[in-house]
């Protein structure tokens, strides 16, 4: 079945999310209670507040998105291209709005998946909350409540790796050194993302960073349909 897949109409995702606040005690009193509630039974014997910046990033209701990278496939009479293109900042709600601009523009086109490295569990549901938070309306793609399995145009690289094996998370990294992808993760990791962003400032680090793990979901899927790697010429910062 993979094989019969049209390069052309997937487009890949990544995100890069941090806390909603750089320290725990930024918090009101309200959502510190929240906070602790939330977390309660997952972070043991650590206090709320030394577990707040190590995994509120990763929750919707206590984090934000500050770059959103995607990307397609290009094919030209003479050679294979793939575009990618990131938003990113300070601002969620404009990155939020500028990438639900892209996704209404281009899933115009009949057929396109949408395509993520643990995106089923991470990646889509994320944005869909973050979306709604911001008061904006879910792009066609991510307004699936409702809709059948097989109605859902989502392709998850981690999903199709287990080949129906119940195991859990496989990591982006660990599947590029497996199957011989350069690997994304030459100069920082997730754990960094969040200093980056409020002590560094740095989002253009942070979208480089997330670019290259857009391009590893798609030598990924290659490697799935014993297809040529994206070569460094073949690729577009857009």
């Amino acid at each position: 079945m993979l094989h019969q897949l049209n390069l052309s109409k997937i487009l890949f995702l990544d995100i890069e999310t941090v806390p909603a606040v750089s320290d725990y005690q930024l918090l009101d009193e309200e959502w510190k209670s929240l906070w602790d509630a939330k977390t309660k039974w997952q972070r043991g014997d650590e206090s709320p507040e030394d577990y707040y910046p190590k995994r509120a990033g990763i929750l919707a209701e206590f984090g934000k998105v500050v770059c959103i990278s995607l990307g397609y496939f290009s094919d030209l009479p003479s050679s294979k291209k793939f575009t990618i293109t990131s938003f990113f900042g300070l601002d969620e709600k404009k990155i939020l709005y500028d990438f639900k601009a892209f996704m209404d523009s281009y899933f115009h086109k009949p057929g396109v998946l949408l395509c993520a490295h643990n995106g089923k569990e991470f990646d889509f549901p994320y944005l869909s909350r973050r979306l709604l938070v911001n008061r904006l309306v879910l792009p066609k793609p991510l307004d699936t409540p409702g809709l059948k399995p097989w109605e859902i145009s989502h392709l998850d690289t981690m999903e199709l790796w287990k080949f129906g094996d119940r195991k859990n998370f496989t990591s982006l990294s660990l599947l590029t050194k497996l199957l011989d992808i350069p690997s994304p993760k030459d100069n920082m990791d997730g754990s960094q993302v969040k200093d980056i962003f409020y002590i560094e400032k740095d989002c253009q680090r942070i979208a480089n960073y997330c670019q290259k793990d857009t391009l590893a979901v798609a030598q990924l899927l290659l490697r799935y349909i014993n297809q040529p790697l994206i070569h460094e010429g073949e690729v577009v910062i857009n």
